[in-house]
Formats: structure tokens, sequence, C-alpha cells
């Protein structure tokens, strides 16, 4: 039991030390992830219309 305790009391201790980001880079790098995962899914689309009709010319 006094394994746990240690190993609380310094897990606390380091998220004591922890610099949290501001809500305001949290908020443009959610940005960021959101428009690069729409561009790439919309690339990904497009790839796999371009070689879905490329399929069905050939066959």
């Amino acid at each position: 039991m006094g394994k746990v305790r240690s190993f609380l009391k310094e897990s606390i201790a380091e998220l004591k030390k922890v610099v949290w980001p501001s809500r305001e880079d949290v908020i443009s790098s959610v940005k960021i992830v959101l428009i690069s995962t729409t561009v790439i899914a919309l690339i990904l689309g497009l790839l796999d219309l371009l070689f879905v009709s490329g399929m069905n010319y050939i066959f």
C-alpha cells in the first residue's frame, strides 16, 4: 500500500510541474487539425474516385 501512495504523490507532484497550453493555443491547434484532416480526406476521396473511374474504364 505504501508504494501506491508514493506513486500517487509523485504523480500529483509531476502534474503540478506541467505547463498546460492556453485556451487560444488549444483552439488554434484544433483548427489546424480539422482543416488538415478535411484537406487530406478530400485529396484521398478524389484519388479514390479517379482510380475507380480508371478501373471502370479499363474493365
